[in-house]
């Protein structure tokens, strides 16, 4: 199982991915699920993937072969003009390589499921996301629905929808979205550590900070156990149920 977020703020874009991967309840690895391509002053597109990992390695590794060569698979990510021409581009090949995973037809497709959010802005357009789904179509992000999450959202769902604002710095960000992936972690095995962490500067058109969070980081521990002590606190000073 997976967990990624991607957040659009006044300032920018926000993206946090885990890296778990498993093959059984005591097999798991580190597998990176983000992956981001940039033009510098022009561009920076960034996808995260959940999902079966052939297909979402046979994705990435298909977009970015060919954004390198231009001539022969042209248009590609690194040269259409809108987000959007993006999105249905990255669709378009997810669908592509499930397809060409289930040769015995549309009930094995099944087992070769995969969603993406895709992120990023090219210069004459603003910075947007987009949820993929395995048939190839998509959603923008809106006003009204300001993140996207692929994976196991159930568990971090609620303080996103609880505590954000598109007006918050981007240092509070990351720490709303530790509280969430903590609270994931806690909650399922097949979701862990290391998390993989970028920040988007609106008009910037380059990646300034991308990091790699690990399960001893001192900020990460200071989040999780501060949260848990939060939350204890809160529900003493609730009043409590009154008994006949």
């Amino acid at each position: 199982m997976t967990y990624c977020v991607g957040l659009r703020l006044n300032k920018g874009l926000v993206f946090m991915s885990d890296t778990r991967t498993n093959a059984g309840v005591d097999n798991f690895s580190v597998t990176k699920k983000m992956f981001t391509w940039d033009v510098p002053g022009e561009r920076v597109i960034t996808v995260m993937t959940a999902g079966n990992l052939a297909t979402t390695q046979a994705l990435v590794s298909l977009l970015d072969e060919r954004s390198k060569i231009l001539a022969e698979r042209s248009p590609t990510i690194m040269e259409l003009p809108t987000m959007f021409q993006v999105a249905r581009l990255v669709g378009a090949t997810l669908k592509e390589v499930i397809i060409d995973s289930n040769p015995e037809g549309q009930e094995a497709a099944t087992k070769f499921r995969a969603s993406v959010i895709l992120g990023g802005q090219i210069k004459g357009g603003s910075p947007t996301l987009f949820m993929i789904y395995p048939e190839g179509n998509f959603i923008e992000i809106t006003d009204d629905s300001p993140f996207f999450q692929i994976g196991e959202a159930k568990y971090g769902k609620p303080i996103l929808v609880r505590a954000f604002d598109p007006d918050m710095s981007f240092e509070d960000t990351i720490k709303l979205l530790l509280v969430s992936f903590d609270s994931t972690i806690k909650a399922n095995l097949s979701v862990g550590m290391p998390l993989d962490l970028q920040i988007y500067a609106k008009d910037s058109f380059e990646v300034r900070n991308m990091n790699r969070i690990e399960a001893d980081d001192p900020y990460f521990e200071s989040i999780s156990s501060g949260w848990g002590e939060a939350l204890r606190t809160a529900l003493t000073q609730l009043p409590s149920y009154k008994l006949d």
